[in-house]
């Protein structure tokens, strides 16, 4: 047993010595580590390894309910040169930092919906598309009918902000010509199937769809078309034949969804506890949002090649509730479905047929 005596002796010896080193060497480890998560993150343009396509960063898949790992609705979308974000909900814009996305070279934001949690860190995305692009005119952010009034109000918010940064940076870093946002209205055309091109350039094609999200009208979704790739952005909806038929043979289709279940137990909790404000609303929202089986039958009429669930309600704390949220959804779709999370970009080189998924944290 001498040696077993040995070997635990020596065991314990190495672990206080480890101990001793790091309390020793803290100062510089934690310093190192500090230096190595610098170089590897600030100021990185991630787009940049990416292949020629279309590639859309999820910086936001959850919903307005409090969620640690999800930020509100937003999609980041990079195509060739181009860049484009469609909606910026809470938390969003500092997910885009984090997934280094190309902010110094946004193009414009496109809004779904005038829900605030479809745009309650527009400020922010304004803000940053500002001073890291170093813009000298105002951010394009189109939307919905009243979108001008929206911008209009975060531009003022903002404006004192701007004198201060104007100020103590110069002109050259935050030229006052560029900052904040101007409203770029889309006046959709009636009908279940109204759609409409609302951003042109070169090789990319940005088609606007009228949605249905009743009482809040106009609601749009939109989809994307670069070189043979193709995403659909449902934003806010319950199934619509006019959405499944704009997003014809997608290679994405990127939907919204509620699990009424699991909203409506919510809701009982609430009306348990006397919040019947609370309880009132989770009553509601299921009426003008889609179910994960609603989204399948989007994606399946469409043609689509995925479909991929983001927005998704109610928040899911644990993977293993997923199954539960999907239900039926397999039995409407007979194509790959994924629910995303922040982090995640999807890539569609151009020229080929593949998705490639990774996370950038």
């Amino acid at each position: 047993m001498n040696w077993l005596k040995r070997a635990l002796i020596g065991s314990v010896v190495l672990g206080l010595v480890a101990i001793l080193g790091f309390n020793i060497f803290k100062q510089q480890i934690a310093t190192h580590v500090f230096n190595s998560f610098v170089e590897k993150n600030v100021g990185v343009d991630r787009s940049a390894s990416l292949p020629d396509g279309l590639h859309a960063f999820m910086c936001g898949t959850g919903s307005p309910l409090a969620d640690a790992t999800r930020a509100g609705p937003c999609i980041g979308v990079v195509a060739g040169e181009q860049a484009f974000v469609f909606d910026v909900g809470s938390g969003s814009v500092r997910n885009l930092g984090l997934m280094g996305f190309p902010t110094t070279r946004m193009n414009a934001a496109f809004i779904t919906h005038l829900h605030s949690d479809h745009l309650d860190s527009l400020g922010e995305l304004l803000l940053q598309a500002w001073i890291a692009g170093a813009r000298d005119e105002p951010l394009p952010v189109y939307g919905p009918t009243g979108i001008a009034e929206t911008v209009s109000g975060f531009n003022a918010a903002y404006r004192i902000d701007g004198g201060f940064r104007t100020a103590h940076h110069g002109a050259g870093v935050a030229n006052p010509a560029g900052r904040g946002g101007v409203g770029q209205e889309i006046a959709m055309p009636a009908g279940t199937n109204s759609k409409m091109v609302v951003y042109e350039s070169g090789d990319i094609v940005i088609t606007a769809i009228l949605m249905s999200h009743a009482p809040v009208e106009p609601a749009l979704g939109y989809r994307i078309d670069y070189k043979g790739r193709s995403i659909s952005i449902s934003g806010d909806t319950i199934y619509h034949e006019g959405f499944a038929s704009a997003s014809e043979a997608v290679d994405i289709m990127f939907h919204e969804a509620l699990d009424p279940e699991m909203v409506a137990k919510i809701g009982s909790v609430l009306t348990e506890r006397g919040v019947s404000s609370g309880a009132k609303i989770f009553a509601d929202i299921p009426e003008y949002h889609a179910t994960p089986e609603d989204a399948a039958r989007a994606a399946q009429a469409a043609g689509a090649q995925q479909l991929v669930y983001y927005h998704t309600i109610p928040p899911m704390p644990a993977k293993l509730l997923e199954t539960v949220f999907l239900g039926d959804a397999a039995d409407e779709f007979d194509g790959p479905i994924r629910i995303s999370r922040d982090g995640m970009i999807f890539s569609l080189p151009a020229g080929t047929n593949k998705v490639v998924v990774e996370r950038a944290f």
